[in-house]
């Protein structure tokens, strides 16, 4: 189901991403979502998704998220569609 706050998030995601990373990923899962919602494997493909993009802006140091040395900021930017 998709995420309407960073509230809803599971609590693995709060707990260790930063709130923009958080954001990152409630917009990726939710955007994957709708995008596969005819496919069976839909909750799955939403969470992986969600990684990838988080992992495109963020990536894990030790047990802390933080911001990729080459600046991105945006993960739908990094996207090719």
């Amino acid at each position: 189901m998709p995420y309407f706050s960073n509230d809803d998030l599971p609590l693995r995601v709060r707990d260790h991403l930063p709130e923009h990373a958080q954001d990152i990923f409630r917009e990726a899962f939710n955007h994957a979502w709708h995008q596969y919602a005819d496919d069976p494997r839909q909750e799955e493909i939403a969470h992986r998704v969600a990684w990838a993009a988080v992992k495109k802006v963020y990536e894990k140091l030790g047990t802390e998220w933080v911001p990729r040395e080459d600046g991105r900021t945006d993960w739908n930017s990094t996207l090719k569609y």
